[in-house]
């Protein structure tokens, strides 16, 4: 009999650990550790499990704040550990290091720029320790990436890349990424806009946006890792946006309100506050719908017939009945699983530390989301 693969879900009961815990509890041959600060929580959460459930699961209570964080985690011997207790604005590699101590491969859900750009500084470490370490195992930068590597034969010369996420007003929001949305409320960052780096502030430069099938939001810019990844990654482009449409109109003019309130100093840092405005933003969830979107625009020059002539692919998202919160769990979910078969397999595939670009395929994610109601189309627009 084959030994079973250690996955630990360090935030395993919360908003989106509980999502892939689900999912990897249908896998045979893995034992599921459910891990966070609060071991009645994980506990309680195990018993929501289906009794269908493949693998077997063990609940603790570890904090990766502790000083002893790096010994619990190895004395719990895992071989990958799975990070979703954000948020990684400003947080340091503490896990990330003592997975690779342990031995253990390490997947993060992070959506912080520098956190999720700055994974390769890991690199040797990981390589040295035969595990892979992957941050960015979401949205942004994961199925952002693949989205793009799947239409990038349409390009001799891809130009710009504009990214926008539209999240239905009713799905389910963790305290974490509202914390992580207002940690850059307000702040500057850099955007590379027609071949210059120039500043942008978070949640500003509010414009308008008509999405197939989910109708027209604003919009306001994101700090995200794509910002900093993707021109890095494709060096022909001369443009990189992000940004993020709230389904009611009035709650993306008050993070318009909030974001003007810290440019001017007046707040400094809106992340404090995250309880108390996830409970506002709550009060007006009546008003909205359990469907949310994303779109990805591509533009450069053409290949192909017609090939040399302005190109344009847009790529449209849409999530229904509250199914969008599982699209950032699906990378993790996917490359776990790659992981596992590795490890029955006995074979060694890819290590060191490396953002989650090129990972994960369209397909791929196609084949994860397949039980859910996520569909996505592409059009392709040439120039006369």
């Amino acid at each position: 009999m084959s030994r079973a693969f250690r996955v630990l879900v360090l935030g395993g009961y919360g908003h989106f650990g509980g999502r892939i815990c689900r999912a990897l509890a249908a896998e045979p041959n893995v034992v599921l550790i459910i891990a966070g600060r609060r071991s009645k929580a994980a506990r309680a959460f195990a018993q929501t499990l289906s009794a269908a459930a493949r693998a077997r699961s063990e609940c603790t209570e570890l904090d990766h704040a502790s000083p002893e964080f790096s010994r619990a985690l190895a004395a719990l011997n895992p071989h990958l550990v799975i990070h979703t207790s954000g948020p990684f604005q400003g947080a340091g590699y503490t896990v990330a290091h003592a997975a690779i101590n342990a031995g253990a491969h390490y997947i993060d859900l992070a959506d912080a720029r520098e956190f999720v750009a700055g994974i390769g500084a890991l690199d040797e470490a990981a390589r040295d320790a035969g595990v892979m370490v992957v941050s960015g195992a979401s949205t942004l930068p994961a199925l952002s990436a693949a989205v793009v590597e799947a239409n990038l034969h349409e390009f001799q010369r891809l130009e710009a890349v504009e990214i926008s996420i539209a999240p239905g007003q009713r799905t389910p929001r963790g305290v974490a990424t509202i914390a992580a949305v207002l940690s850059y409320c307000g702040k500057p960052f850099k955007v590379l806009q027609e071949g210059q780096w120039r500043t942008a502030y978070g949640w500003m430069d509010l414009h308008h946006h008509c999405y197939p099938r989910l109708g027209c939001r604003w919009l306001a810019r994101c700090n995200v890792p794509d910002l900093e990844l993707f021109p890095n990654r494709y060096p022909t482009l001369n443009t990189m946006r992000f940004d993020a449409a709230l389904e009611i109109g009035l709650l993306q003019f008050g993070f318009w309100v909030l974001a003007a309130l810290r440019r001017c100093g007046i707040v400094h840092d809106w992340s404090a506050y995250s309880r108390l405005l996830l409970r506002m933003g709550s009060w007006f969830d009546w008003l909205g719908s359990e469907v949310g979107g994303m779109h990805v625009e591509m533009r450069g020059v053409g290949e192909g017939d017609g090939g040399g002539k302005p190109k344009t692919v847009v790529w449209n998202l849409v999530a229904r009945r509250g199914h969008g919160p599982e699209i950032p769990c699906i990378a993790a979910i996917v490359l776990a699983r790659k992981l596992a078969g590795e490890f029955a397999r006995g074979v060694v595939g890819e290590r060191g530390a490396t953002p989650c670009m090129g990972l994960m395929t369209l397909e791929e994610f196609g084949a994860a989301v397949a039980h859910l109601d996520i569909a996505w189309e592409t059009h392709v627009v040439m120039a006369p």
